[in-house]
């Protein structure tokens, strides 16, 4: 039986697709027949990601593109490229980002690290959506998604730079949503909790590292945190973005969407 593609015909930007979260979207974006524009910094990664996405997702396109989000003039020449390459661009998702230093109070939290973070994770998010919104508008309609996180729902401790890079994240989703809605975009993020993968590892040995507790003792407290007793899945917050960007969420606009196996409960 043939797989209904709800996005043929329609293009995607997809920021940090290299790896990680980014690389699942950008699959299930191309799967669901979309053009996807992969987005990232490692020019040589993105490459042979999206001859992977065109060889198992034939019949539609991918287009990799080197660029720093936090760099406004590399990001303006990016969606004009994209835009210039497919005709339009429809769907927008920014889960570039980082995650700056961990279990450090904010009286030792180096005042350079702190403007990192929210650089790349505020800034790096706000760019992508300035530079593309008109081309959405110009379609009269599209879907902007923005990866945020459950410490961006509640306080962090010692995560100062990272909590409040995601609580401005969802901020700017709302007030996005707010101006976007008379064109017929709607704008929502993923907030996604303790997630399988590179980044949680590394974070996990740094934080027992710093405590003096295995990595098995810091992923056991992680767990025991949510609802479920477990981490989820990079493919679980790839999901949640499949759904928001589908016909099926025309109607959702302005939300977090924790993808947390219960945490903020």
């Amino acid at each position: 039986m043939t797989r209904v593609q709800p996005l043929r015909g329609q293009v995607a930007i997809v920021t940090g697709a290299g790896k990680g979260i980014g690389a699942v979207v950008a699959d299930y974006l191309a799967e669901d027949g979309a053009d996807v524009a992969l987005i990232g910094r490692d020019v040589g990664a993105l490459k042979a990601r999206a001859a992977e996405l065109d060889e198992r997702h034939p019949g539609r396109s991918s287009y990799p593109v080197g660029c720093d989000v936090t760099d406004e003039e590399q990001v303006r020449c990016m969606t004009a490229a994209v835009a210039d390459r497919f005709g339009g661009i429809d769907i927008l998702v920014n889960t570039a980002g980082g995650t700056g230093p961990i279990e450090t109070p904010a009286q030792d939290y180096p005042v350079s690290e702190f403007r990192t973070i929210l650089e790349l994770n505020v800034i790096g998010t706000f760019l992508p959506c300035k530079f593309a919104i008109p081309y959405l508008i110009e379609r009269r309609g599209g879907r902007i998604v923005n990866i945020a996180g459950t410490s961006g729902l509640r306080g962090y401790r010692n995560r100062s730079g990272y909590s409040s890079s995601k609580w401005a994240v969802r901020g700017l989703t709302r007030t996005l949503a707010l101006e976007l809605g008379p064109h017929n975009i709607t704008v929502n993020d993923v907030c996604p909790n303790v997630t399988n993968g590179a980044r949680m590892d590394r974070i996990v040995a740094e934080k027992a590292a710093k405590v003096g507790r295995t990595a098995a003792e810091v992923y056991a407290d992680f767990a025991a945190q949510t609802a479920l007793g477990r981490f989820v899945d990079e493919s679980d917050v790839g999901e949640a973005v499949r759904f928001l960007v589908s016909p099926g969420a025309k109607n959702i606009t302005g939300h977090d969407i924790p993808v947390d196996a219960g945490w903020d409960v």
